[in-house]
Order: C-alpha cells, then sequence, then structure tokens
C-alpha cells in the first residue's frame, strides 16, 4: 500500500494505518527531536507528542507536501514549546543518533590514532558551535544539513519562505566555519 492510501485510510479511521505510519516515522521522529532537544528522555516525550498530535490533526493533512515535512514541522514545534518552558540550550550534532544518510558525519576515514583523534576533536568543537547557534539558525541548519531536507522542505517545516531559509542557512555555516577556524587558529 502506498503512503498517500496509508494515510487516506488513516485520516478515514483505519487504525491499522495509521500503526503502519508511525510505525514507517517513528526513527526519523525520534533522531529529529534527539538533534534538537540532546536528551532521549525529551525526545521520547516529543515524539510521542508529535504523534498524538498526528492522530489529532491528520484530517487536516492535506498530500500538498511529504507526510514527513508535516512531522518536522510538528516535532520542531514541540521541541521549541519545551525551550521555551524549561529556557535550556539544547542540540549539538551527534553522528551516532543519525540513521539519514544525508546527514553530517564525521566518520573516520583511517583507524590511525592521529586521525581518530583529529575527528574527535572536530565533531566536538563541531558541537560547540552548533550549541551557539542560535535557535532559528539551528533549526534550519539541521533540517538542511543533517536531515538532507531541500531548501523548500526547508522552507514549509519552518514556514519560512525559500529566500529566508537560504540565507539562515548561509549565516548558520558562515558562523561555523568561522568557529572552527578560531579554534583552530588559537
Amino acid at each position: 500500500m502506498s503512503e498517500t492510501e496509508l494515510i487516506e485510510y488513516a485520516q478515514n479511521g483505519d487504525k491499522k494505518s495509521l500503526a503502519e505510519l508511525v510505525k514507517k516515522y517513528e526513527k526519523t521522529v525520534y533522531n529529529f527531536a534527539f538533534k534538537i532537544c540532546r536528551d532521549p528522555e525529551k525526545a521520547e516525550n516529543t515524539m510521542q507528542d508529535t504523534f498524538l498530535s498526528m492522530v489529532k490533526s491528520l484530517h487536516q493533512f492535506d498530500n500538498n507536501s511529504k507526510l514527513s515535512t508535516w512531522l518536522y514541522r510538528i516535532v520542531m514545534n514541540h521541541c521549541l514549546m519545551a525551550h521555551r518552558k524549561n529556557k535550556h540550550n539544547f542540540v549539538e550534532l551527534d553522528e551516532e543518533q543519525s540513521t539519514s544518510p544525508s546527514a553530517w558525519h564525521l566518520k573516520n576515514v583511517s583507524t590511525e590514532p592521529e586521525r581518530l583523534l583529529e575527528n574527535t576533536e572536530l565533531k566536538n568543537v563541531l558541537d560547540t558551535a552548533i550549541k551557539k547557534l542560535s535557535e532559528d539558525y539551528r533549526i534550519v541548519f539541521l533540517l538542511r544539513d543533517v536531515e538532507g531536507l531541500s531548501t523548500e522542505e526547508t522552507a514549509k517545516v519552518t514556514n519560512l519562505s525559500v529566500s529566508a531559509v537560504k540565507s539562515r542557512l548561509h549565516r548558520a555555516r558562515a558562523f561555523l566555519r568561522d568557529e572552527i577556524n578560531k579554534a583552530y587558529t588559537k
């Protein structure tokens, strides 16, 4: 059964189809929530809240975008609400948490101890720099460069124009590049 058919059946109250959709997106939703929240418990809660929101408002989904794009937006909204409640900084990139093939990985090309140390150091510098990004830039960076969404999909998820996404992504990348340069020129 195609995803469109699953969505249609789920919108008409078919619980099996709804369960299939949840199963299909469970890892994606959890991984994205974890990248934003950086806490397994918060990510789990966000995942549950996301699927609860999906169940409540699936009838409003119009198939004009991918279901994954719609779910990313719900995850983002739940994470931002949790952030506003707690006012904690949260997000660092973790190569081990991503299952997306287009994710930003700092994988080891070599098993030489020097290379392993360099890659670990670079990952730590990048994690620290990502934490410093403002929420607006961080989310755009994560959606585009970590999750691999297109500029248009990122615009839909964040409710921004394509040009605003490009601008924020450019600024986020420039900031990260500067932070990495600072760390290695000290």
